[in-house]
């Protein structure tokens, strides 16, 4: 392998390693707020999910970034380069701001900018675009409607119920956490293939796109070491400042999200595991009292949310003048 593509893969290794820093918080918040289980109970039971979540759902995310961006013949590897530099970059500064922002929207504004700049719009299958996009700005929507239905259903259900009842969505959050941990390894693990996969294509160590076994397996064991290490100030974030999160509102949010998000994988449907699960929060929060959610600080996520995409792509379109 020639230099640049192991540097390309060194770099998207780190990725997926701040990724599973980044959203490890997306995962263990609830269940940590909730006290339903302690901080390194749950995120050694997540980072175990994160790596057996590609093995299970398989990689359909993974051929949805490599395969249906880009055409590969039309790009080289600095470009991927710059795209995982910029990625790299905005996750470091957004978890040094505790802003829970989107590694998945890092991933496909700097990848989309760095091949606007280095190839051209002729190198984009809209087609995928337009998929990895819809996948990417419905999905929070559809956690919010579906945290918000499920918290009614369950209220409904619970209603004559006697306090005890919260011992049961607390233990019952060790399997929805599960659950979320799986579809994020499923999800967010296989974007970092993908990346792989194309440049060992790009650099015609590959014919046809296939993302080989090493690669899963050490995308896998990154995102789970990322995970492990933990991301204190996003969980700080997602775990109190919306509002103080019971069990009941932790075991919602997590089965909503852990819904949207397999739903997705299963379709190689790319989503942020950041995004679902804040909307998933709000969304329960919500349809408990619509002022019991600190709209303020949703507020300022989205804008952290709608900053990325643009933000990434003109850096990594800089970086990769640079390179060139």
């Amino acid at each position: 392998m020639t230099p640049l593509l192991i540097a390309v893969i060194v770099l998207a290794l780190i990725f997926d390693f701040l990724n599973g820093v980044h959203d490890s918080s997306n995962v263990v918040a609830t269940m940590i707020s909730s006290r339903a289980l302690s901080p390194r109970a749950a995120l050694g039971m997540t980072a175990l999910a994160n790596f057996f979540g590609p093995f299970i759902f398989g990689v359909a995310v993974a051929n949805t970034i490599g395969h249906e961006i880009v055409v590969a013949e039309t790009i080289n590897t600095q470009v991927l380069l710059a795209a995982l530099v910029s990625a790299i970059l905005w996750n470091l500064l957004t978890w040094y701001l505790g802003f829970p922002s989107s590694s998945s929207h890092a991933l496909i504004g700097g990848f989309v900018g760095a091949v606007v700049i280095g190839a051209g719009w002729q190198a984009i299958q809209l087609n995928g675009l337009e998929k990895i996009l819809i996948a990417l700005f419905a999905s929070p929507i559809v956690g919010f409607i579906f945290g918000y239905i499920l918290l009614r259903i369950i209220f409904l259900l619970c209603w004559n119920a006697t306090p005890r009842v919260n011992a049961f969505f607390k233990r019952g959050q060790i399997f929805t956490g599960l659950a979320l941990a799986l579809s994020h390894g499923a999800n967010d693990a296989q974007k970092t293939m993908g990346i792989i996969t194309l440049a060992l294509v790009t650099g015609g160590y590959l014919k046809v796109f296939a993302v080989p076994l090493w690669v899963i397996v050490l995308c896998a064991a990154m995102i789970a070491l990322g995970t492990a290490v933990g991301g204190w100030k996003l969980i700080r974030t997602l775990g109190g400042k919306f509002y103080k999160i019971r069990p009941v509102d932790g075991f919602a949010s997590q089965l909503a999200s852990a819904v949207v998000i397999i739903a997705a994988s299963l379709v190689g449907g790319p989503v942020s595991t950041t995004q679902v699960a804040s909307s998933a929060i709000m969304g329960v929060g919500a349809a408990e009292r619509v002022n019991k959610v600190r709209w303020g600080v949703a507020q300022e996520i989205a804008t952290a949310w709608l900053l990325t995409i643009p933000a990434t792509a003109l850096v990594a379109a800089g970086i990769y003048w640079v390179l060139s």
